[in-house]
């Protein structure tokens, strides 16, 4: 069965703009219509400023056509995105007010789930938030949101290609876990790592953000140096547990970032897994590794503490079933991270009235920081 090219921009001026309020055919938006047999493509034109409805564009286009012409028609896979080319090229994160790094001097402290949830509560706060995972050895992003299966769309803007993250929850975010089988051990040199945390930072289209949260691998590495040289970090954020040999490890990344060469404000310290609870003794505290390590910490170094969280089933639950805990306003922990999130947005009003913006860090890549 073959279709006319009226039949199918007929159906296609269903589909309306959701923010200019006019049909696809109208805007213009439909180029390159090529009908064979039962096979129909096309490709959906945006401006290069409005990449923000794609995903939900194309599907009811599909739907459209399906509904419109019948279920035989080959519409599936067949659409494509395009942009209208910049007259000036944007600035990489340019309309992004705050990048906060979210790090840990340990691995297993619980910093990933840290950063999902601190990320979901901002955003059930009314900001505008992006959360980008530069641990690319052990990308758990996509896990902690269950968009395992999503890919971000790829798209050319000019002489460059943009990544549209994904979004959930309020948070747009991406992953190079979205990019690689999830099963596969990555296996990578230094300059490919890094290479790729640029890709994600410099080429995700993140629009207007009130606050970027990188979430680094643990540790202190070159993906930690390639971040404050590649963006201007506004401050950061560490995560430990209460045990000596996690705090001994924070406390280098403390030092890192505020080391002479690297200068980024250490906006706060988060305890995470402070005590125990059971669910069924709600009122018990269990101090499985320690008691107040974390808030000893901060007193000693003169620095914000944020929060403690405790070690509760629904944490674990949350992140395995891709349902962060903050979305759960009325939890245990929902309430912490709304708490948390909301001192952590006054830390870094302050920050910004008190002192200029954290600049670039130039290092010269054949010496040490000295940390």
């Amino acid at each position: 069965m073959s279709y006319s090219a009226e039949q199918v921009f007929s159906t296609l001026r269903k589909v309306i703009h959701p923010e200019q309020k006019k049909d696809i055919i109208t805007l213009g938006m439909v180029q390159g219509l090529e009908i064979v047999e039962n096979k129909i493509s096309f490709s959906l034109v945006f401006s290069s400023n409005n990449t923000t409805n794609i995903a939900n564009l194309k599907q009811a286009c599909v739907k459209a056509i399906e509904e419109g012409l019948g279920k035989d028609v080959q519409i599936r896979g067949n659409i494509k995105a395009m942009t209208t080319q910049e007259e000036e090229p944007e600035k990489p994160l340019s309309k992004v007010k705050n990048i906060i790094a979210i790090a840990s001097g340990k691995g297993g402290v619980g910093k990933s789930t840290v950063s999902s949830n601190l990320a979901v509560a901002l955003a059930k706060a009314g900001a505008k938030v992006g959360l980008v995972d530069a641990d690319i050895f052990g990308p758990s992003l996509p896990k902690m949101f269950d968009v395992e299966n999503e890919r971000p769309q790829v798209l050319k803007k000019g002489n460059k290609e943009i990544i549209i993250p994904i979004e959930k929850y309020g948070v747009k975010m991406l992953s190079i876990g979205f990019f690689v089988n999830p099963n596969d051990a990555l296996v990578w040199r230094g300059p490919m790592a890094t290479g790729a945390l640029n890709q994600l930072l410099l080429q995700g289209d993140w629009g207007e953000l009130d606050y970027l949260l990188i979430d680094l691998p643990p540790g202190t590495s070159d993906i930690h140096l390639t971040l404050v040289q590649s963006v201007a970090v506004t401050g950061a954020v560490i995560v430990s547990t209460p045990q000596d040999v996690a705090l001994a490890d924070a406390i280098k990344g403390i030092n890192m970032f505020k080391g002479e060469k690297i200068n980024v404000p250490v906006l706060g310290l988060i305890e995470n897994m402070a005590w125990f609870t059971p669910e069924e003794l709600p009122n018990n505290k269990y101090y499985i590794f320690g008691k107040g390590g974390c808030e000893d910490l901060a007193k000693k170094m003169d620095m914000n503490f944020l929060a403690q969280i405790p070690i509760v089933q629904s944490v674990r639950e949350g992140g395995d079933s891709g349902v962060p805990a903050a979305t759960d306003s009325n939890s245990i922990v929902g309430k912490i991270f709304a708490e948390m999130s909301e001192k952590l947005t006054k830390i870094i009003d302050d920050r910004n009235k008190k002192y200029s913006a954290t600049k670039v860090v130039e290092i010269d890549p054949n010496a040490t920081c000295g940390v």
